[in-house]
């Protein structure tokens, strides 16, 4: 679930220190990256730090302040890019899109947080400004493989289409319902073979009936041909 930016105080190690990473379920450090300034919204760019980039997140840290750092999660970031126009920015920057869970009418005015009372949960673009700008491709690589490691799933399209019936199931539904056709209507998720209103496992049940019939048919009218020879 996305949840935005947020602000890191937790540091370990000595020095600037480090973010404090959840080793326990996984988590990695992928890459370090020195000389980083951060753009949130519209708001100027923060002094140079440090960019953690891990297996589930990205962390700036303040190298001046070791009370300041902000920390996003994968499944939050919408969208990343490198942003080389000047037009769109002064500096070559890494571009991020965030998603922060909130209402649209609440994130509106996240351009205009340009005061010291930054409020995160408003703050919908981030960018990563590295004083080398020749690092901006491995930057972008990285973002892109840590991306693939955190999909937003959505359980709800997943729980909706995991149902599965055998050939029995369908002839047993067919029995106990006087109108086939209705039950197939009141189910429009079975989204695999659907012809019109008519389920292709319920088909394949059908034909396998009609073939049983056919076969008597054609017993009955053997019967028929030999009792007109004997007269």
């Amino acid at each position: 679930m996305a949840t935005g930016l947020r602000i890191v105080t937790e540091r370990v190690g000595d020095g600037t220190g480090q973010p404090a990473l959840d080793g326990e379920n996984g988590e990695e450090l992928m890459h370090v990256q020195p000389g980083v300034s951060i753009v949130l919204g519209n708001r100027p760019p923060e002094s140079p730090g440090t960019l953690y980039i891990s297996t589930k997140q990205v962390v700036w840290l303040s190298d001046t302040d070791r009370a300041k750092g902000y920390a996003v999660d994968f499944v939050s970031v919408s969208l990343h890019a490198v942003s080389r126009d000047p037009e769109a920015y002064p500096s070559p920057c890494i571009y991020t899109q965030i998603e922060t869970g909130a209402d649209e009418e609440e994130v509106e005015d996240s351009d205009s947080e340009s005061d010291d009372r930054l409020n995160l949960s408003k703050i919908t673009e981030m960018r990563l400004v590295p004083s080398d700008p020749n690092q901006l491709d491995t930057l972008f690589a990285i973002f892109c493989e840590c991306a693939e490691l955190n999909p937003d799933y959505i359980e709800e399209e997943e729980d909706e289409h995991n149902w599965v019936f055998s050939a029995d199931q369908l002839e047993d539904d067919a029995e106990n319902n006087d109108d086939s056709e209705w039950a197939v209507q009141q189910n429009p998720t079975h989204s695999i073979g659907v012809n019109g209103h008519h389920d292709l496992a319920h088909s394949v049940v059908q034909l396998q009936l009609n073939d049983c019939r056919f076969e008597d048919a054609e017993e009955v009218e053997q019967d028929e041909r030999n009792d007109r020879h004997l007269n």
